[in-house]
């Protein structure tokens, strides 16, 4: 397939790294002046890990400055993505979280959906705008949405401690967010906040199951694994009740930045 990008979980934007095939470095993202979030929706995905589930686009004003990708290694930054992401950004594509929240309400119940292959969760920065991502929860009720956050929550911050208690919320309430980690050493800070789901950059020497330092059990991605295995195969990623850490290699024209950020 032409022109493929590749979308392996949550490293894309502020919601992770992701992984791409190498491919011509497309226009910087910059952000509007008026912090206002736009996130578009493609109904049938052509990406070919990603699998033709319905994915959605958020402005980059929603990537949080916790984020290490988000000055390097941040495959949305390259490639056609960038393309779509900057024009989600200045607000030529997409609509309002409401009119997102009532595309939501019109899929098939069960229905399996990734949202943002770049950006993060509503809010501007680092804060999760709690009643835009309660919108999200109530319009995913009956279908299986997932997502990944950079959004900080380990902390003991006002800030910190609404994000946790938000995604945590969310993931109790049927759309998973998973806590994005840096390195298997910060999965398990993750994994002990008892939040939600954890997922996280490693080496691209990473073999298929791995423990983390605190022996906790891990998997590469599978469509990272096998080339016949898509998400919308998997659905790992959608199960916020797992005990399992998800690892993503680093790879594409990012892996050496992205494999510093995991061995730190």
């Amino acid at each position: 397939m032409k022109n493929a990008v590749q979308v392996f979980g949550p490293f894309v934007g502020c919601a992770g790294l992701g992984m791409m095939d190498a491919m011509s470095k497309g226009a910087a993202i910059k952000p509007r002046k008026t912090k206002t979030m736009n996130i578009h929706l493609t109904l049938k995905s052509s990406n070919v890990k990603t699998g033709p589930i319905p994915v959605t686009t958020s402005s980059a004003e929603t990537c949080p400055n916790a984020c290490p990708f988000k000055s390097g290694g941040c495959y949305a930054k390259g490639g056609p993505l960038a393309i779509h992401w900057q024009a989600v950004t200045l607000g030529k594509r997409g609509d309002s979280i409401d009119i997102l929240s009532n595309q939501i309400k019109s899929f098939p119940v069960g229905q399996v959906w990734r949202h943002n292959q770049a950006g993060d969760l509503p809010g501007i920065g680092d804060n999760i705008d709690t009643a835009g991502l309660a919108k999200l929860v109530n319009a995913n009720t009956g279908r299986r949405g997932f997502t990944y956050t950079h959004k900080p929550c380990e902390g003991d911050s006002p800030m910190e401690k609404s994000n946790r208690a938000a995604v945590a919320h969310a993931n109790a309430n049927g759309f998973t967010i998973n806590l994005s980690g840096n390195s298997i050493t910060h999965a398990d800070r993750l994994a002990g906040l008892d939040a939600g789901p954890v997922v996280a950059v490693v080496p691209e020497n990473t073999p298929d199951t791995f423990h983390t330092p605190q022996g906790r059990k891990g998997i590469v991605c599978p469509a990272q694994q096998r080339d016949d295995i898509t998400c919308a195969d998997c659905q790992l990623c959608s199960r916020a009740n797992r005990s399992v850490i998800i690892g993503f290699r680093a790879h594409g024209t990012s892996k050496r930045k992205a494999e510093a950020i995991a061995t730190a």
